[in-house]
């Protein structure tokens, strides 16, 4: 399986290549260079690991939630070099790969994913793994006014995203731990976007579309969105 992983939905230009099981990443912090770097990175992961864009079997993108620039570019990005070589596309809830990462970085095995999205939102879903299987949505990601966010059961949830800076006790007591500064790697986003092609998850290049939640001005806090 050889995957191209684009992510520009956060405060990073981060890009990822999986082939046959070997991963590499590039990321680049720099405040608004995500349109200036991202092709970059992208050409030097393929030059290093000698690979063509044509070689691969997909290319992966962060479909948001996110900022709204960002997930433009990424699946701007993703649309032109898949139209170009032919390849299909897999879009990956951002919320999802930042619940695995703090899978990943803490262990944890219940993971309230949250981002601020700003005028007063918050950007949230919620996430269960168990051993090495793949995540399971409990909540699908959707946007909420922070009083709303609630997941499901008695407790347990480690909090993750900047939405826990935002409101430190967003949840309240059914999050029982909180790392509001964790971000995804590229290697977080293969791992899910391996997944998705595995069970044959996949789009046309035309139907890469960044998924904002916050798509109609009139929607009512609490309105769930679509999710992964």
């Amino acid at each position: 399986m050889r995957l191209l992983a684009i992510d520009t939905s956060g405060p990073v230009c981060a890009v990822g290549l999986r082939v046959d099981g070997e991963v590499t990443e590039a990321v680049h912090d720099e405040p608004r260079a995500h349109a200036r770097v991202v092709l970059d990175l992208v050409r030097g992961l393929l030059r290093g690991a000698e690979v063509r864009l044509q070689d691969l079997d997909a290319i992966a993108f962060a479909r948001g939630p996110g900022s709204f620039t960002g997930l433009r570019i990424a699946a701007g990005v993703t649309q032109g070099l898949a139209m170009g070589a032919g390849l299909p596309v897999i879009g990956v809830s951002s919320l999802a790969a930042l619940a695995l990462a703090a899978c990943r970085e803490k262990s944890a095995r219940r993971v309230l994913a949250a981002l601020d999205a700003r005028m007063g939102d918050v950007y949230w879903g919620a996430y269960e793994r168990a051993g090495d299987r793949p995540l399971t949505v409990a909540v699908a990601d959707r946007i909420s006014a922070p009083p709303d966010v609630a997941p499901p059961g008695p407790g347990g949830w480690l909090g993750a995203g900047s939405g826990f800076a935002q409101w430190p006790d967003l949840a309240g007591s059914a999050v029982t731990s909180r790392c509001p500064g964790i971000l995804p790697r590229p290697a977080d986003l293969l791992e899910l976007a391996a997944h998705a092609w595995t069970v044959g998850d996949v789009m046309d290049p035309a139907d890469a579309l960044p998924v904002y939640l916050r798509d109609r001005v009139a929607r009512r806090s609490g309105e769930a969105g679509p999710g992964r």
